[in-house]
């Protein structure tokens, strides 16, 4: 056992575990901080696959960007507080029993397929941000420059709708 299998281990179990306790929990607080665990393990399961890019891309854009935005959109709506029994019990427990099962196929799975061997390392180290900056501003540029207005024309919206808002009041 390595530790890159160790630290793949803990990470998949950790995004597995964030993933269920999110369509599990019944307050939305709770949904959200679970959703941002599962976040972050994928982040570091982006990491431990080379795509480090990808990874530093996932914590600023989902688990802080997205994850943010949620819960200030929870605070910022009026809601009762009352947490009322939902008498969820028997729902639970075929969660908690379909959550094993599938773990356990999954396992068997993975223990029981021949994989094949990892091609041989390059023999020049692969530098995936220049790769990916190089692919972005010479193939992709127009979608890139409408992404960016699209952005700044929701920004806009957003602001002249909250505007209108407070104006009324």
């Amino acid at each position: 056992m390595t530790g890159e299998f160790v630290a793949f281990f803990i990470l998949s179990l950790l995004t597995i575990g964030g993933a269920v306790f999110m369509i599990s929990f019944t307050r939305v607080v709770h949904m959200v901080i679970s959703l941002g665990v599962t976040f972050i393990s994928i982040a570091g399961l982006f990491i431990l696959l080379g795509a480090e890019f990808v990874g530093v891309a996932q914590i600023l854009v989902y688990s802080g960007a997205i994850s943010i935005l949620m819960l200030f959109g929870i605070m910022l709506t009026k809601h009762d507080a009352n947490d009322e029994g939902t008498g969820r019990t028997w729902k639970n427990r075929f969660i908690l029993l379909f959550v094993i099962v599938l773990f356990g196929l999954l396992f068997w799975g993975v223990q029981n397929t021949p994989w094949p061997a990892p091609p041989p390392p390059a023999d020049a180290p692969v530098d995936n941000a220049k790769e990916i900056g190089i692919e972005v501003f010479t193939k992709f540029v127009i979608p890139f420059e409408l992404l960016s207005v699209l952005l700044l024309v929701a920004l806009v919206g957003a602001i002249i709708m909250a505007k209108k808002e407070g104006d009324n009041e």
